[in-house]
């Protein structure tokens, strides 16, 4: 009698509290959460924003330290039943309180595996041999994963679990990142549990520059200039890239245009319509264009044509040791040691500036010369 007196006055309890926390919410005033607060994190990733929000539970609950009890208690071993909700099988949410959502703002890949742009719950069915099924739901909307439907897949991807050093408090992060992609992780107790999410680069930016070049960007010289040698030095889009060099050209022809349709044209494999635009521009090159043409060889590996940009420099500023530098360098990446050294060393006795003299000596040392400070 005692215990089911007990019981109803629990449960009274139990519904007052919640009937009271229901009418503060009406109300419009939030209430502090001390257990598993709410937290955000991003990337970019060249023009594109990757974003989780997640809620972040501690190993110590009330005073219980759950150290070692999370994977495979805590955090069941993969799909198990639910009594609430839609009562079926459910993966782990991925985190605490509501779904976790990721949201990718341009299409990615995840482990190799194709996920259009948007919002996503997501959810993780973690195994005991260290398995870890990634879920993307399309649903972001429900309480962490009590109503989970596998009909709102958008895709699923196997990753592995791995050892790591303790984390306190669940946490996600981006561990590694590239020009095109990046790794994001999970990290609690002593597991950690990454996946790689790539972008394409290219693809992406020459679309947010077509499109920026639809409005007032596209009047003035300089912006072509911008996206026509992002096509230039990522060897991508040359077609496009000769269409916006062109458009800068219209505007106002310049040395900086110039060399780069002709960059673009040897890329294109027009090599004879390259060479009439490098014949047109050399003779006007002032030192800086003159030495900015010749890395650009150096980037295309054209290290004949950089080393004839280099020693027209030479030629023209006797005096200056960052000429002799870069000629130096340049027969250097060709494999010519004697000529290498043999500038690297002017450029040095012509008394550089620290930036050249540090470069110089640099390139002294690796070519196995000592140089006394």
């Amino acid at each position: 009698m005692k215990h089911q007196l007990h019981s109803l006055v629990s449960s009274s309890l139990f519904l007052i509290l919640l009937i009271f926390s229901v009418n503060v919410n009406a109300q419009g005033l939030p209430t502090p959460r001390p257990v598993s607060p709410a937290a955000s994190v991003s990337q970019t990733i060249g023009f594109s924003e990757i974003s989780v929000t997640y809620s972040r539970p501690n190993l110590v609950l009330r005073g219980t330290d759950r150290s070692g009890k999370i994977w495979g208690q805590q955090v069941p071993y993969g799909f198990n039943k639910t009594n609430f909700g839609a009562q079926g099988d459910i993966p782990w949410r991925a985190g605490a309180n509501e779904n976790t959502i990721i949201t990718f703002s341009d299409d990615v890949k995840i482990e190799g595996k194709a996920l259009a742009a948007g919002a996503y719950g997501l959810h993780m069915a973690v195994y005991e041999d260290g398995k870890v099924t990634l879920i993307f739901s399309t649903n972001t909307s429900s309480w962490g994963s009590y109503y989970y439907n596998d009909a709102e897949d958008a895709l699923r991807v196997d990753v592995i679990m791995k050892e790591h050093a303790k984390t306190q408090v669940l946490t996600y992060d981006f561990i590694e990142y590239g020009n095109d992609y990046t790794i994001l992780a999970l990290a609690w107790d002593d597991k950690i549990i990454p996946f790689k999410i790539e972008v394409d680069l290219n693809d992406i930016v020459i679309n947010e520059y077509k499109d920026m070049l639809r409005g007032q960007a596209g009047f003035g010289w300089q912006p072509y200039i911008t996206a026509s040698n992002f096509c230039l030095q990522n060897n991508t889009h040359i077609d496009q890239g000769l269409k916006w060099i062109d458009a800068s050209i219209a505007i106002n022809q310049n040395f900086q245009n110039l060399s780069i349709k002709a960059g673009l044209l040897e890329l294109n494999g027009n090599k004879a319509e390259a060479e009439k635009v490098y014949q047109e521009i050399v003779p006007i090159a002032t030192m800086a264009e003159l030495n900015n043409l010749g890395y650009q060889m150096i980037g295309q590996k054209n290290y004949p044509k950089a080393i004839e940009y280099f020693e027209l420099n030479v030629k023209r500023n006797p005096k200056d040791a960052n000429c002799y530098d870069s000629l130096g360098e340049a027969y250097k990446l060709s494999g010519d040691k004697k000529n290498a050294i043999k500038n690297l060393e002017k450029s040095l006795s012509l008394d550089p500036p620290a930036n050249v003299k540090a470069n110089s000596t640099l390139l002294l040392k690796e070519l196995g010369v000592e140089v006394k400070s």
